[in-house]
Formats: C-alpha cells, sequence, structure tokens
C-alpha cells in the first residue's frame, strides 16, 4: 500500500512537473528568464513552412516591426507599425489558432529617423499575465543635427512613450517618463520586477534608466547614465549571494544596479561605444557582447563593488564581431551570432573559443536554446539548430519561406516566430492539441 501510494505521488509530481514546463510562458524579451532559454524538450528542431511541415498557422500581421511576439497563457501579443497611417498598434491573437482578438492604437504620430535596420516598433512588449506593457517613440515634425554621427543630417528628437493595457484591450495608463535622440531611431523592452516597470533610457543626450509603478505609471526612479550614448540594451536581473543586481551593458560602460533603488553595485568601464545585444548569465559569470566602433565578448564576474574594471573581467576576447543579436549559454557553452552570419562557440568559464562558422547570410535576431540545442535564425528565414560542443554541429536547417528580422519566442511546446508579412506558429501536432 505504502509502494503504491508512494508510486502514485511520484507520478503526480512528474505529471505536474511536465505540464509546468509545457505551460511555460515566454511573457517579455528572451522569454521567462530574460536570456532566451527554454524549458520545453517538445518544441520541434526541424521544419519547412514552404511544404507546411510542422507549420501549425500562420497569420498576416497589419503592422510592421521587429519586436518579438510574447505569449502567455492562451493569448499571444504584438506590436507594430502602420506605416501609412504612422499608428503604433498592440495587438492579441489565439496562440492556438492565429486568430486575431482585438488591435489598439497605442500612439499615432510622425515616423521617426531610424537606422534601415531598425523599425518603427522594436521594442517588445511584457506581460504578467493580466497586464500588457509597451513602449514606443513620439516624435513631432521638428529637427535636430544628429548627435554622435559621421555624417551630418537632421533628425526627429521625442519622448519615449510607455503604456499599459489589460487583456481586453483596454488602455490601463499612458505616460511620456523622458525624452529621446537617437539617429538609428528607438527600441526599449520593458522588464517587470516586482511591481516596478524597469525602462531603458540609453541615447544620444541625458541618458537614464527608470522605474515606474506598473499600478500607475508613475516614476518611482530614475537614474542618470555616465554616459550620453545610444544603445539598446534590455537589462538582466538576477539574485546573487543574496543581492538582486540590474546588469546591463550600454552607454561605454557595463554596470549592475539595484532593480529597486537604480542605485549601482559596480561598474565597468568600456570596452567599447555602443551595445544592442542583452547580456546572460550561467550562475557564475554575467556575459556580455558588442558593439560598435569594436567587437568584444566578455565573462564578467558580479561579485564586486565599485569600479571593477581592472579586477573583475574574467576573460575578454576580440575574436568574434557581434554587435546586434544577443547570445545564449547551453550547459558549458557560450553561443554568439556574428551580424554578418558566422557563429561563435566559446567555453564559458575559460573564454577559449571552440569553433566559429559560417552558418547565415547576415543575423539580426537573438539566438534562442531549447532541447540542449541552439538556434541560429537569419534574415532569411533561415534557421539552424546547433549542438554545441567543441566542434560545430549542425543538427537540423529550417526554411521560414519569409525574411525575419525578429528574434523567435518558444511556448507551449512551439516556436512562434514573426516574418515580414506574417505570424508563424512552428510545433507539432501533439502541440496542437494541447
Amino acid at each position: 500500500m505504502k509502494r503504491t501510494t508512494h508510486a502514485l505521488l511520484l507520478l503526480l509530481a512528474i505529471t505536474w512537473t511536465t505540464q509546468a514546463v509545457q505551460a511555460e510562458n515566454w511573457p517579455g524579451w528572451r522569454g521567462p528568464r530574460g536570456d532566451g532559454s527554454s524549458a520545453s524538450q517538445s518544441v520541434p528542431i526541424s521544419w519547412d513552412v514552404t511544404t507546411g511541415k510542422n507549420l501549425l498557422w500562420k497569420t498576416p500581421l497589419s503592422s510592421q516591426g521587429h519586436s518579438s511576439p510574447i505569449i502567455h497563457g492562451n493569448r499571444v501579443y504584438i506590436v507594430g507599425c502602420i506605416n501609412a497611417k504612422q499608428q503604433r498598434t498592440l495587438s492579441a491573437l489565439d496562440a492556438h489558432t492565429g486568430k486575431l482578438i482585438w488591435e489598439r492604437v497605442v500612439l499615432a504620430s510622425p515616423l521617426e529617423s531610424k537606422h534601415n535596420l531598425n523599425s518603427y516598433a522594436s521594442g517588445t512588449p511584457v506581460t504578467d499575465g493580466k497586464t500588457i506593457y509597451v513602449s514606443f517613440l513620439e516624435v513631432g515634425t521638428r529637427k535636430v543635427p544628429a548627435p554622435n554621427v559621421g555624417n551630418k543630417r537632421k533628425i526627429t528628437p521625442g519622448r519615449m512613450v510607455v503604456a499599459a493595457y489589460d487583456a481586453s484591450g483596454k488602455k490601463l495608463w499612458m505616460v511620456r517618463p523622458g525624452d529621446f535622440v537617437s539617429a538609428h531611431g528607438f527600441c526599449s523592452s520593458p522588464v517587470i520586477y516586482e511591481d516596478l516597470l524597469i525602462v531603458n533610457g540609453d541615447h544620444d543626450g541625458q541618458s537614464y534608466m527608470l522605474a515606474l509603478d506598473r499600478t500607475s505609471g508613475k516614476t518611482v526612479w530614475k537614474t542618470g547614465r555616465k554616459y550620453g550614448i545610444r544603445s539598446y540594451v534590455t537589462p538582466l536581473i538576477r539574485k546573487i549571494d543574496g543581492r538582486t543586481q540590474m546588469v546591463v551593458s550600454g552607454s561605454q560602460h557595463i554596470t549592475s544596479l539595484n532593480p529597486r533603488t537604480g542605485k549601482p553595485y559596480w561598474i565597468i568601464e568600456g570596452p567599447t561605444e555602443q551595445f544592442v545585444a542583452s547580456m546572460v548569465y550561467d550562475g557564475n559569470l554575467f556575459f556580455m557582447a558588442c558593439g560598435y566602433p569594436t567587437y568584444h565578448v566578455m565573462g564578467i564576474n558580479p561579485r564586486g563593488n565599485g569600479d571593477v574594471t581592472k579586477s573583475h573581467v574574467t576573460w575578454h576576447s576580440r575574436g568574434a564581431k557581434c554587435y546586434v543579436p544577443s547570445p545564449v549559454i547551453v550547459g558549458d557553452y557560450l553561443l554568439v551570432a556574428d551580424d554578418r552570419g558566422t557563429g561563435n562557440c566559446f567555453n564559458a568559464k575559460t573564454g577559449d573559443r571552440m569553433w566559429q562558422g559560417r552558418l547565415g547570410r547576415h543575423y539580426s535576431g537573438s539566438l534562442v536554446t531549447a532541447r540542449g540545442l541552439a538556434f541560429f535564425i537569419a534574415d532569411d528565414g533561415i534557421t539552424k539548430a546547433i549542438k554545441p560542443g567543441p566542434k560545430l554541429q549542425v543538427v537540423a536547417e529550417s526554411k521560414l519561406g519569409e525574411f525575419t528580422y525578429a528574434s523567435p519566442a518558444i511556448a507551449l511546446d512551439r516556436f512562434y516566430i514573426r516574418g515580414t508579412k506574417h505570424l508563424f506558429c512552428i510545433g507539432t501536432e501533439s502541440a496542437a492539441g494541447k
């Protein structure tokens, strides 16, 4: 009897754990842990949308943008811009069918100046399942000389707009917490921390990091950045040795802040001016990839205080020219995508590069990982599943049949990939029945 009871309890525990993994949401930029990792053991490793292999559905998008989709429960949320109407939108879709549930115009304003590889809706929203938070840039017709550029030109300065909507599409609040100017345009993906919404305001002016009250949108703290230089990194929050740190690279330095107050713990100067790729953490080191005008990959010990530039950089490589795509950690390895189409694999502990190889034409989207594999998705929609190790191993190659500049999302044992014209849901028939 005791053995039977024990077996039943064990079975229930396994079933609960399996269901929890399958039900894992992708609630914001780079997923539930902010590092591109998925716990799914059933997400497909290969597909071919051109033949229909593992394609569950695809839905035409009325708006454009490089923002990633986010998924919570049976909902997909995605932001975009209807360029012809100069409208920035938030849409809710059914995660199982792709059917549009509602679409709201968050903001209508002139289209801002931007880099040709950016979009007018690049910031990925975030949700706790009840409220969805979005960020855009609002500009007028005024133009100013572009700061921090090689070629002189006029650009549109503006203000950051952050808004909150409930699951029915009702707007709860909208605020404009800070100015923003950049010749490269806007991208800032909000992060939820307890009752705060944290937003990066790095730009070519009086840069800042800030936290808003999630209920009201009121500014709780606003910390000025040491340098006023555009960067587009989303902070990563981790609790390390009893101290909760918000680590972010950008604006010519890497820093750790207290997410509750915005006060700094430590700083590393440089190693370059501009950053886009978000950082990752393996339980021991933070890893940073950047940038412009010089390229660097670093392993950083976060257990310091003050200026730790000379003491806490565990390893430093200049061999991978990664600027935009964010890396992933898979086991003992750090996988980094070079914008120009090259993949790199580092020993995370030592910084030794295991291999470097040509994988695609050009990378804009960040890497994701599931089932012990790293997925590199190129702009032309071709994804390669890589098994990390001492040698380059391509496990599978998949075709989307459409260009994509957004980072993939993984939820409900499925890939959700935003193309230039459609949102794709990729999974198996068993996943479709859940």
